[in-house]
């Protein structure tokens, strides 16, 4: 007999991507043709400084523990590279490694949150912030980012929540954001600071797609006055640098916070391995120019997407501004189809043909928010996204498939229409 789970244990949502991963692995092992859009990863190598300095530092045994905080020319790395590209004042005793970025998400909480505090999350959002919240005992507020708005947060809305939530503590920031690929500007983040500026609010500011930014430049919100001591900002080398296995990132804060999120670490983790970070530091030192060549890439797959998809009638996505994905609005489709638009993605995965299918992601895997939009990722070869854009129109029209499906799977079914832009 199995002990009981706690309540925290049995209500854990998670990030739907790998759920939508595993079921495009099983029928690719079954012998359908996959194209696979679900997944944040990038299909590029990782950059070769960072590859020759794992393989050297394997070889010259750097493979026991080191300072849980990270090592000191990793922290020193790390700090020039924020300081340098966008701006913040950080110096070493500022940066904590870690494995990734999604790790600082709980330490954040665990650095500021109590029982009962609330916090502002703009939604669409990254689906692992709830959890993190919840474990807490934190009440999360929604705000929604709206497509008209070019996805970007509201001052108003956290002037609202900083009025009217119970005990407003913290606040999510994701710039450039996962999914919709919106952009806080550099006035929108002014903004930001001078109306928590001196509060009791903590923001994380999540920020792992820095460098994919095809409009303008990335700003951060820890390089305006007073921000660095109120925030929490988390980087990672999974995009920039292609390492996601790597398991590889950093968070930069204020060095009191720092050093409690070190001892977080060593309480859990023990430390981020040396090795990596040895990997880690070489590719910010050395990588600049094979990072910038990879983002070129990145943004023709992203515009070859985005264009290809504003082609197909009851698709619309705005301009591509940043990231690897590309959002569009599908209510009309759906709507048609008398579809969620989860279960659009999941019907263009397993039920529009037997030998072919498209992994990509319904918006609502984002929150309540995203219902009505789908979610694609561009880490395929450019041919294999002009594949699923040629696919996607034939299999919307099979609408007797579209029937099939929902009457085998019927929690998909369209209750109430979506609005259409």
């Amino acid at each position: 007999m199995s002990m009981p789970l706690s309540e925290f244990a049995r209500s854990l949502s998670v990030e739907t991507a790998f759920t939508v991963l595993a079921v495009a692995k099983q029928l690719k092992a079954a012998g359908k043709e996959v194209v696979e859009l679900e997944i944040g990863d990038s299909p590029f190598e990782s950059t070769s400084s960072a590859k020759a300095a794992g393989i050297a530092a394997i070889q010259e045994n750097q493979t026991h523990y080191c300072p849980s905080p990270g090592l000191p020319e990793f922290r020193e790395a790390a700090a020039d590279f924020v300081k340098g590209e966008f701006g913040i004042p950080a110096e070493a005793k500022n940066i904590v490694a870690g494995p990734g970025a999604k790790v600082f998400e709980q330490f954040f909480c665990e650095a500021f949150l109590d029982p009962g505090d609330s916090v502002l999350v703009f939604s669409p959002y990254f689906p692992t912030y709830v959890p993190n919240i919840k474990r807490r005992g934190a009440e999360v507020v929604f705000a929604p980012l709206q497509q008209s708005h070019a996805f970007r947060p509201e001052v108003a809305q956290i002037e609202k929540f900083l009025s009217e939530a119970k005990s407003p503590k913290a606040i999510f920031l994701n710039s450039p954001q996962n999914p919709t690929g919106g952009v806080t500007t550099e006035q929108d983040l002014r903004d930001i600071a001078d109306l928590i500026r001196g509060k009791n609010v903590a923001v994380f500011s999540d920020e792992p797609y820095c460098h994919m930014v095809w409009e303008g430049e990335h700003h951060s919100l820890l390089a305006q006055e007073g921000m660095l001591g109120q925030s929490v900002a988390a980087y990672t080398f999974s995009k920039s640098y292609s390492m996601s296995g790597w398991r590889l990132g950093f968070a930069v804060a204020s060095a009191e916070v720092a050093d409690a999120i070190g001892k977080m670490i060593n309480t859990s983790l023990s430390c981020t391995p040396p090795l990596v970070q040895m990997a880690g530091t070489r590719a910010l030192r050395q990588d600049h120019s094979e990072r910038a060549s990879q983002m070129l890439k990145f943004r023709e797959k992203v515009e070859l997407l985005t264009a290809g998809l504003n082609q197909i009638e009851g698709f619309h996505s705005l301009p591509p501004l940043a990231t690897f994905y590309v959002f569009p609005n599908v209510a009309a489709v759906c709507n048609k189809l008398r579809i969620t638009s989860h279960g659009l993605a999941l019907y263009l995965l397993e039920g529009a043909d037997d030998k072919f299918g498209v992994a990509c992601l319904g918006g609502e895997c984002f929150g309540e928010a995203g219902a009505g939009f789908l979610r694609f990722s561009c880490a395929e070869p450019n041919e294999r996204l002009q594949q699923a854009l040629d696919f996607l129109p034939v299999a919307i029209g099979r609408e007797d498939r579209v029937a099939a499906y929902l009457e085998q799977h019927p929690q998909f079914k369209l209750a109430v229409e979506y609005p259409v832009p």
